[in-house]
């Protein structure tokens, strides 16, 4: 009973301090690290990896990387103030680098913050191709989904901690411990960071369309992706991304929305 009691009042400080709302879903979603605290720190330890790390500067693939980049932080702009959010990315800071790296990958931090690895070029094919991963990661930062992993990690550490309080029985506390650790990751956790890949899956598909590139393209990429993998990623279950096969029917499926998306803004050809 106390273990329950405890969760319910956790519950409940969780609820009432979740007050950001995803503007692309209208969904209020968990923010117990503000983003005036979030951003500043991402933007220093961004600053850490570049200074750790060969940045490619002065290629064309480098410029590449950066108007891309740009064009589709202007068509999120252009989305965002068209549907009400006039001043949304007023605290994010755009940077797009390209890292000399061989890892097929790219990733964003909280505030508009973008690295591109090298390895990923190949597998992209083009500005179109880039325009579909760019368009994925500046998603992740606009909905603010680093934000929302931290918070949900808070609550899950802050879950075992109470149960670890409330249940005073050795062997009962260490049965929880086991079940709660898998319990949380596989049935909460994982499934929370797959829906984060398909909103941003969704959302980067819109704004490439919008910033004019041919949405079809993004499912195109993932076949190029599922190939390059032989096969070898984890089960669905088991990841924290939906499996390939999941993200090339989804996004195949929205690429005709995303157009229709895009026209709303006079954009009816596509590169």
């Amino acid at each position: 009973m106390k273990l329950k009691n405890t969760l319910i009042i956790l519950g409940a400080v969780v609820l009432i301090v979740s007050c950001a709302t995803n503007p692309f879903t209208g969904k209020k979603t968990m923010a117990l690290v503000p983003n005036s605290q979030l951003f500043p720190t991402s933007f220093a330890q961004y600053d850490q990896f570049l200074s750790e790390n060969k940045v490619i500067k002065g290629t064309s693939d480098a410029a590449m990387v950066t108007r891309v980049g740009q064009k589709i932080a202007v068509a999120a702009e252009r989305w965002l103030s068209a549907n009400g959010y006039v001043g949304y990315l007023n605290d994010y800071k755009w940077e797009y680098n390209l890292v000399d790296d061989k890892a097929v990958n790219a990733w964003a931090m909280p505030g508009g913050k973008i690295v591109v690895y090298s390895g990923i070029l190949p597998i992209a094919n083009g500005e179109t191709g880039l325009a579909a991963i760019l368009g994925h990661e500046v998603a992740h930062a606009l909905a603010n989904h680093g934000q929302q992993r931290m918070s949900a990690a808070y609550v899950q550490q802050g879950v075992a901690i109470a149960g670890n309080i409330a249940i005073k029985d050795e062997q009962s506390r260490n049965a929880f411990n086991q079940y709660y650790g898998v319990g949380s990751q596989v049935g909460v956790m994982l499934p929370f960071s797959r829906a984060h890949e398909t909103e941003a899956d969704k959302i980067g598909l819109y704004l490439m369309a919008v910033a004019g590139y041919n949405p079809a393209e993004a499912a195109e990429l993932w076949k190029r992706m599922s190939a390059q993998s032989n096969g070898q990623a984890p089960p669905e279950l088991l990841s924290t991304h939906p499996s390939n096969a999941s993200r090339i029917a989804n996004l195949t499926a929205l690429a005709p929305e995303a157009k229709k998306e895009a026209a709303k803004f006079g954009v009816t050809s596509f590169k």
